[in-house]
Formats: structure tokens, C-alpha cells, sequence
């Protein structure tokens, strides 16, 4: 009877997640519909970090320079020591787009001890923008090519919602088949950790956002100390966040099918890396927590899998009915990424590779190597 009890937790986990975790599967709800028109015309300047951005950059300002906006727009690119002639390329873009009065480029100071390199080039941005006097900043990367109507999505649903800040997870690549085995269920773990209907909810304690796309308001910004009351956080998305609801304002986070990044990893290896630049930051960098969460996915994945192979009618059924939820919840980010409805099967084996991406970030950050990004070590032991 034990042993049943035992091989019945995956199932029981599987039945919570899918009934009480805020349906943090059930994507319809936050897909981006399409523009939500301001009810008057709004002031948006767009701050984008930049440090080696020169193959996608240009893409990036194009689109925001052909937005179907009807307020006022301007593009703040602040040059993080670039050195692949990133800044060139943003002003050809909008020199070609008829765009380049509403551009500006600054080469960003050198990074300053306590601060993470994003969030300093951030920073930048945004006291360049306060001679704008705008009404929402849009912070968005370098690699992300807006739809037509993605600021008028922004600004609407902050207007008519009362968001204090409107966070779209965009699509992310899916063109190498490293990217179709492992980018919809990064998207998936993240709405997992972060439901957005938790996230949309004053009451709720859950604060989240994707940082390739968030708008502001420079009020609730000033309210919670500006981006330097963040400057050291690498999940900076997410500190961002809970900043602001904890200061009272409200969040809201969908998911954009038009917006896309054009950041593509062409292996397993550049998406390993990607995730472990910030797992272990995400667990606050507790070795018990890290205990845990490996004993966690491998009961709630792995386990499932393992239970059909005991040879027991009562622990394979168990295996099978836990897997079954799962796939269940997987179905709709497998849809939204155009996948057959059988890739679900591989969710297991995924989340053992993610396993081991968190692991090997702990292991980054105590040989003082986390958060490696473009040269630079972002999360290490202090001392």
C-alpha cells in the first residue's frame, strides 16, 4: 500500500497543477488579441539595451519605426560597448525607414561596480528620455521585432485595465530543432513558476514579466526608486515586477504571437546555457532549494516515465494517468508553437535536460562564472 501511495504522488502533483495552478496552462486567455487602441494618443519613448546587437538591431528599430501608433513615439538605442558597429546599424535602419528624427543612439558609460550590464545601460536610457516627458517607457532588446500594432496593444490595455506595467512574453525562434525540442517548454516552465492569472490578481503574491518586452510608467518607476533599486538583480524582468506590485501598482503579463525574437540558438548547448545564466539566481542561490528542485522534477517528470515500466497494473496505470495530465497541460504551448500534439510525449526528457542546465548554473556560480553574458560574469559569490 505504500508503495501505491508512493508512485500516486506524480499523479497528485499532475491533478494540482492542472486544477489550482492558477490554469497557467490555459494560454487563450493571454494571448495577445491584437491592437487595443489608447483612448487618446499617448507619449511612448522605447529604451533598448544593446551590446553586440548588430545582426538583429536593425530589424528591431525598423519595426518600431513602422508601428501604427498614433501618438508619439521615440527610440532611445543606448550602445553598451559595442564593438560589431551595433549603433551603426540602428541609424541606418531608421535613416532607411524615414525614422531617424526619432532615434536616438548613446554610447553608454563604462559599467559601474553593483550594477548588472542591462540594467545600467537601461538606466542610461531612461534619464535620456525624461526631456520626452512620456507617458509609458517600453523596454524591449535588441533581438525583438515588433508587430504593427504592438505598442497599441501596450498602451491600450494599460490604459483601459489600469496597468501599471504590461509585459508581452514574445514568440520566441522555433527554426532550429534545438529550439522546437526545448523553447515551448521554457515558455511553459515559465508560466508555470509565474501563472498570469496570479500575476494580473492585486491579491495575488505572484509578480512576473518576459523582459524582451515590458511597458511602464515612469511613475510607478520613480515610486518603487527607479531601475537602481534593482541594479544588481539578473532576472531583472521579474525584480522589476514584484517591485511594482509590491509598491501597490498593477501587472499584467500576455503572450504576444506576433511580437518575435530573432535570436536563434542553433544547438542544445547555446539553450543550455541560456537557461543556466540564471537558474541558480532564480533559486536564490540556496543549495537546499536546488536539493529540491531536483527531487521535484524528478518526481513530477520523470517519475511518470518510470512507472511504466514496474510491470505493475496499479503503478503503470499511475505512470500513465500522471502522464496523461501532463500532456494535457502541455497541449496548448505545443499548439501556439505549431508542433504535432505527440511532441508532448518528449516533455520528460526535456525537463532532464533542463536538470541538468540548473544544475550546471550552480555549479557556475560557485567556481564565481554565473551569469556569463557577452564577457561578462553577472552572478557570482560576493567576496
Amino acid at each position: 500500500m505504500t508503495a501505491y501511495l508512493i508512485a500516486a504522488i506524480p499523479l497528485l502533483i499532475w491533478s494540482y497543477l492542472l486544477l489550482a495552478r492558477g490554469g497557467f496552462w490555459r494560454l487563450a486567455p493571454y494571448i495577445v488579441a491584437g491592437p487595443q487602441t489608447p483612448a487618446s494618443p499617448r507619449r511612448v519613448v522605447v529604451v533598448i539595451p544593446a551590446r553586440d546587437e548588430a545582426p538583429a538591431i536593425g530589424a528591431a528599430v525598423a519595426s518600431l519605426g513602422a508601428q501604427s501608433f498614433a501618438g508619439f513615439v521615440h527610440v532611445i538605442v543606448v550602445d553598451d560597448g559595442s564593438t560589431d558597429g551595433t549603433a551603426e546599424v540602428a541609424l541606418g535602419a531608421a535613416s532607411c525607414g524615414g525614422f531617424a528624427p526619432h532615434l536616438s543612439v548613446i554610447r553608454g558609460a563604462p559599467l559601474p561596480p553593483g550594477w548588472t550590464g542591462k540594467l545600467w545601460a537601461l538606466s542610461q536610457g531612461i534619464a535620456a528620455a525624461a526631456p520626452f516627458t512620456p507617458d509609458y517607457l517600453l523596454f524591449t532588446d535588441a533581438d525583438i521585432r515588433h508587430e504593427r500594432g504592438s505598442i497599441d496593444s501596450l498602451v491600450g490595455h494599460a490604459e483601459r485595465q489600469n496597468r501599471d506595467l504590461v509585459s508581452h512574453m514574445v514568440r520566441l525562434s522555433t527554426a532550429t530543432a534545438a529550439e522546437r525540442l526545448f523553447i515551448p517548454a521554457f515558455v511553459f516552465f515559465f508560466f508555470k513558476l509565474y501563472p498570469p492569472r496570479w500575476i494580473a490578481a492585486p491579491a495575488a503574491g505572484t509578480a512576473g514579466a518576459a523582459g524582451g518586452c515590458i511597458l511602464i510608467r515612469p511613475q510607478m518607476l520613480a515610486r518603487i526608486g527607479g531601475i537602481e533599486a534593482i541594479r544588481t538583480r539578473i532576472i531583472d524582468d521579474c525584480a522589476l515586477a514584484r517591485a511594482v506590485k509590491d509598491a501597490g501598482g498593477r501587472i499584467w503579463l500576455g503572450l504576444s504571437p506576433g511580437t518575435r525574437s530573432l535570436r536563434v540558438y542553433g544547438s542544445a548547448g547555446e539553450i543550455g546555457a541560456m537557461i543556466s545564466r540564471t537558474a541558480f539566481s532564480q533559486l536564490g542561490h540556496s543549495y537546499l532549494l536546488l536539493l529540491a528542485t531536483v527531487l521535484g522534477l524528478l518526481c513530477t517528470y520523470l517519475a511518470p516515465l518510470v512507472l511504466l515500466f514496474t510491470g505493475n497494473p496499479v503503478t503503470v496505470g499511475l505512470g500513465a494517468l500522471a502522464l496523461a495530465l501532463m500532456s494535457l497541460c502541455y497541449l496548448p504551448m505545443v499548439r501556439f508553437y505549431a508542433l504535432p500534439p505527440w511532441w508532448c510525449l518528449a516533455l520528460p526528457l526535456i525537463a532532464l535536460f533542463y536538470l541538468g542546465a540548473v544544475l550546471h548554473s550552480a555549479v557556475q556560480y560557485a567556481r564565481g562564472r554565473g551569469g556569463r553574458w557577452k564577457g561578462r560574469v553577472q552572478d557570482a559569490p560576493s567576496g
